[in-house]
């Protein structure tokens, strides 16, 4: 077979053509290594790996061998003989290959195939199964993901969520800003202040903030001042999750406590109430055990102060059914009524603080927005933060959370 035809079985190496091959078992290791030696293809002009310009003239000639793709289980070194282009506008530059990036010890090919293995399993073993340093598989894959990245537009955003998320113990957080309409994470940053949010709005820029519509966020005040600085015409969408997630701890869970230790001389009665959290909690409709079922209505019937913060738990999830802003707003004047008349100190405390964002649920009539979306992303996050043992560079750690979540549209 001639060295052209191996040349094109094997692929490319574009400009070269395969000059000898020699395969063996390095003796330190027993590993089979196949080493291959290129030469440059006659007709092959040299390109400035600059500024890309065509140059004639050559300054002077260099080699580097490269890391390829295991052929037929043997590591593969390739020996790529270079020259030094004295470019015009650049100066001496190495020439360009199409197949391997300037200054890299590996092809193309084999970054694109340690890229997509780290997608699917942990560095380490990419690293095992390419014979790779640990430190050169994440750099491979940083580098893939920062090319990608670089390429992506913010262009014809119009709707926002913004969420937080756990990123190590002790309340430390970052947070992560989605397109809902394209299911696609635009930008991840350490913290949840203002400060630490504010990069997203200076990397989109004046002219796309003021095309911001509506913005989905939980009761955050830092985002909400945030985006009132950079998008005030954008509208401000409270999320049911959040707010229904706050009556849990903040009335259901409080009341029942209360309950329990005024029934601390009736066993049965505590004993009752205090197992019953997640019961209460639970909506009505996901309980289909009939024992739970049993359960949930001897406690109800048995206790007033736990049936009206269940029953109104019930009726505040309605605003969020509404379409009509004012049936809406006469709906949560009535709800706030008869949690004011109820006597229950920790749910007339929640109404009160609740109607400094009833603004934000009732721009759910306008746009119905949620964040239930950005809960499977958090998942999603949990997922990569696990399989890596958790990540010490964020910057790398964000990038692989936006490229598992590159959008469904254009």
């Amino acid at each position: 077979m001639l060295p052209s035809e191996l040349t094109e079985i094997l692929g490319g190496w574009e400009g070269y053509t395969i000059k000898s091959v020699y395969r063996f078992t390095d003796p330190d290791t027993s590993v089979p290594e196949i080493w291959i030696y290129l030469e440059r293809s006659e007709d092959r002009h040299a390109t400035c790996s600059h500024c890309g310009d065509s140059v004639d003239s050559i300054h002077d000639s260099t080699s580097r061998w490269v890391r390829d793709l295991p052929i037929l289980d043997a590591r593969t070194m390739v020996f790529v003989p270079l020259r030094r282009v004295a470019c015009p506008r650049c100066g001496p530059r190495t020439e360009a290959l199409s197949w391997v990036d300037r200054y890299c010890r590996y092809t193309t090919r084999l970054a694109r195939s340690v890229h997509r293995m780290c997608q699917a399993t942990t560095i380490r073993f990419t690293a095992q199964f390419f014979a790779l340093n640990w430190k050169t598989v994440k750099a491979i894959d940083k580098r893939v993901l920062e090319v990608q990245d670089a390429v992506r537009s913010l262009d014809g955003v119009r709707l926002l969520a913004i969420d937080e998320f756990a990123i190590q113990k002790g309340h430390r957080y970052a947070t992560v800003v989605f397109d809902p309409r394209c299911k696609r994470v635009l930008w991840v940053g350490r913290g949840r202040g203002r400060a630490d949010i504010r990069p997203f709005f200076t990397l989109l820029g004046t002219e796309r903030c003021r095309d911001i519509d509506a913005v989905v966020i939980d009761m955050n005040a830092s985002y909400e001042l945030e985006i009132a600085r950079h998008c005030p015409q954008a509208r401000i969408v409270y999320d049911l999750f959040h707010v229904l997630a706050k009556y849990g701890r903040e009335v259901i869970d409080r009341v029942r406590v209360d309950e329990a230790n005024r029934l601390r001389n009736d066993r049965p009665a505590r004993k009752l109430i205090k197992g019953a959290r997640w019961l209460l909690l639970r909506n009505r409709e996901n309980i289909t055990s009939d024992l739970d079922r049993v359960r949930l209505g001897e406690l109800l019937a048995a206790n007033h102060a736990l049936t009206t913060v269940y029953i109104l738990k019930d009726d505040l999830k309605q605003l969020w059914q509404f379409r009509d802003k004012s049936q809406a707003a006469r709906f949560w004047k009535g709800w706030n009524k008869r949690a004011e008349e109820s006597g229950i100190a920790p749910l007339q405390r929640f109404a009160r603080n609740l109607r400094p964002y009833v603004h934000g649920i009732l721009a759910h009539c306008s746009w119905p927005l949620h964040t239930s979306i950005l809960e499977g992303v958090n998942n999603k996050i949990k997922v990569i933060k696990r399989m890596a043992y958790g990540y010490r560079d964020d910057a790398y750690f964000f990038l692989r959370i936006k490229a598992a979540f590159p959008g469904i549209g254009p």
